[in-house]
């Protein structure tokens, strides 16, 4: 989930989600981060690892009550960090191991450090393609074409799965829900459907790719499957999206809405930046696949392509500016050529600024808190419980279930740090799981918090909850298909 809002903007969680100190309880046991160590010392049954647990519990149940406390969710989970690590460091350096508690924060550091600036470059190129009116163009085609409500349902959700695994599926959701709140304007009823199909769309492409989510980007960077492998995820992903959309397309009359006209067009350069990302992509797969080097140096070199891209724009922004002007008055196309005066010379580091920094810092509190409790030993204990008590099927199917209470990113940061002993086969099932397991409720993902807030009052969790069995059926018709389609791998281990 690439998040790309701006953050005045950002969708709050509904105030009932915070109530619940089951969901604490559980954000604690399935919160955390890949590669984390475990400790010399064992500190679950000591003062200090049952205090950071209650820090860690309190540091969430804070994050749920954002939107009644009206605080940003990165501030209490950067403060706990800071305890859970101070009181790991003190305990440490009264038992002279002051050497590996220092090693272990560092290696957690790197990790996050590798996921935060790969998904900065990708935020910066998503909103240089905001900026230069990409996404408004398309749903302005979208708008003028006049489609039926049941066509307006099917293009919305096929674009949303298609859109979701290249520019991520919070933003990929955002826009089609801009599509369908401005078409369908006080259809209350219609609105909820086409949020619902978005959601599973967004969420069901956005797993069979390392792009489409954070947590399918995790495993990635973490070279548990590698790049094309993901696309063996396409087949059970499709099936996830398609059972419900059908389902409730029979439920969508089948006239066309009032008519709106929007004409959007395109910034200079718009073109060029996509095909730029493009090519970003093609670097940070090349680094990693080729190279065997981290992914994250191929995206740095891509926001490197789009610094000089930027630098080109600026010095002959005057010469281009004179060309249209000339252009324009030749046609007589007033309403361009008045345009042209609120032209704003494009700026990199203005679209680095935009990106959501409040969701990466959040990040950053939430890899620490869980790497310092893996390193006192409590994920030991969760990976023991789960992935030796139980079949690992069984687990990862009931871990992405969890995901749609807890949210995919961090059960497959726990799962990451556990690095259990499972096949090729049970890993791609974990990162199907994580990343359509979200769908089953509007609070489950990231997209489906965000259309909450976008289309607040016609989009909302009852109205979710309603069709949440039908959501259920693709869900299982996915896991199923994906056992079935890639039986050979479940044999496959390492």
């Amino acid at each position: 989930m690439l998040t790309t809002c701006n953050s005045r903007q950002r969708p709050r969680r509904p105030a009932w989600w915070s109530g619940t100190l089951v969901l604490a309880v559980l954000a604690l046991l399935f919160s955390p981060f890949a590669h984390a160590v475990t400790g010399e010392l064992d500190l679950t049954t000591t003062s200090v690892g049952f205090l950071a647990v209650a820090i860690f519990v309190l540091a969430y149940a804070l994050v749920m009550a954002e939107e009644k406390i009206h605080m940003r969710k990165s501030k209490p989970v950067l403060v706990a960090a800071g305890i859970i690590w101070s009181l790991i460091g003190w305990v440490y350096v009264q038992n002279g191991m002051s050497a590996d508690s220092e090693h272990a924060f560092r290696e957690t550091l790197l990790e996050f450090t590798e996921l935060m600036l790969f998904l900065l470059v990708a935020m910066t190129y998503i909103n240089a393609m905001e900026e230069r009116r990409v996404f408004d163009a398309l749903r302005s085609w979208l708008v003028r074409k006049g489609f039926s409500y049941r066509a307006l349902f099917w293009i919305t959700g096929v674009l949303a799965f298609m859109i979701s695994p290249i520019a991520d599926n919070l933003t990929t959701a955002l826009l089609m829900c801009a599509v369908v709140t401005k078409v369908a304007e006080g259809d209350k009823r219609f609105i909820n459907l086409a949020c619902i199909n978005i959601v599973v769309a967004a969420n069901a492409g956005g797993a069979f790719s390392p792009f489409g989510d954070i947590t399918t980007l995790m495993v990635w960077q973490a070279g548990l499957i590698k790049f094309y492998e993901f696309f063996e995820l396409l087949v059970p992903s499709l099936v996830n999206y398609l059972i419900p959309a059908v389902v409730m397309s029979a439920f969508i009359k089948n006239r066309k809405p009032d008519s709106v006209q929007e004409d959007v067009w395109l910034k200079r350069g718009a073109r060029r930046i996509i095909l730029l990302f493009l090519l970003t992509v093609a670097t940070a797969v090349a680094c990693h696949t080729l190279l065997h080097l981290p992914p994250v140096l191929g995206m740095m070199t891509g926001l490197g392509y789009l610094q000089f891209f930027g630098f080109f724009l600026r010095r002959t922004l005057p010469r281009s500016l004179e060309k249209k002007r000339t252009r324009y008055s030749q046609r007589g196309d007033w309403k361009k050529l008045e345009s042209l005066g609120s032209v704003v010379p494009f700026d990199v580091f203005n679209r680095v600024a935009r990106a959501e920094w409040d969701t990466l810092l959040f990040f950053y509190g939430v890899v620490m808190c869980v790497g310092g409790l893996g390193f006192m030993g409590y994920l030991g204990l969760l990976s023991e419980a789960l992935y030796t008590g139980w079949d690992a099927t069984w687990a990862n199917i009931a871990l992405g279930v969890i995901s749609a209470v807890i949210d995919n990113i961090p059960v497959m940061f726990a799962v990451l740090t556990m690095q259990p002993d499972m096949s090729h086969g049970h890993w791609l099932l974990i990162t199907l799981t994580a990343g359509v397991g979200g769908s089953l409720l509007s609070i489950g993902s990231a997209a489906g918090v965000a259309l909450m807030g976008q289309a607040r009052g016609n989009y909302t969790f009852m109205g979710h909850l309603r069709w949440a069995p039908v959501i259920a059926l693709g869900y299982v018709a996915s896991v199923v298909t994906h056992l079935w389609l890639n039986a050979g791998s479940f044999a496959v281990y390492g």
